[in-house]
């Protein structure tokens, strides 16, 4: 059976005596020949835990050689914006998923000490924040496209955005540059 990834390492809980980030793993499935395959990923959440999974899969998409572009629109638009990319936050409230109660998500400042403890738990295992993410996702091909309504919506120009976005683009001009592609809606 072939191996999925180009490097294999043993996955051991971390400790503080082994909390040093964890080397980049780039899933090979191929022979390293581009595809003509085509990802669109349309980012709609801006809050940290929302931020990840279009970036990771972005990335995973550029390892493997495919065509890639992301869409920004309504709230993921802060993932892309300069004076909010840097400061996502991720929230307990309503969110199930921690596993612990929900009404210690309203307490005063209970945002910020969740969002300090999954940037900290990102940046242990070698994950890099969304800025140093996007660019990677250009340095490595890929495309960061704006959405015109929710542009106008919030006032935002291109210079209000991460140097690497290409443009504000209808969402009826993403279709089109991403014709044949598969789509994915996060």
């Amino acid at each position: 059976m072939k191996a999925l990834f180009a490097t294999s390492i043993p996955i051991t809980p971390p400790t503080a005596a082994t909390a040093a980030p964890a080397p980049s793993i780039v899933p090979d499935f191929g022979d390293g020949t581009p595809t003509k395959r085509k990802l669109a990923i349309i980012c709609s959440k801006g809050n940290l835990d929302m931020a990840y999974p279009g970036l990771i899969l972005a990335n995973a998409a550029l390892g493997e050689g495919i065509e890639t572009h992301l869409f920004f629109t309504f709230w993921g638009f802060d993932i892309i914006t300069k004076s909010r990319m840097s400061d996502l936050k991720f929230t307990m409230l309503g969110n199930t998923a921690t596993h612990l109660p929900q009404g210690l998500g309203g307490l005063p400042g209970m945002t910020a000490v969740a969002t300090h403890q999954m940037k900290k738990q990102i940046a242990e295992i070698g994950v890099p924040t969304v800025p140093e993410f996007l660019e990677q996702i250009v340095d490595s091909g890929g495309h960061l496209w704006a959405c015109r309504m929710s542009a106008d919506m919030m006032h935002l120009d291109v210079a209000d955005l991460h140097g690497a976005v290409e443009g504000i683009i209808s969402a009826a001009d993403f279709i089109e540059k991403t014709e044949g592609a598969q789509i994915l809606f996060i």
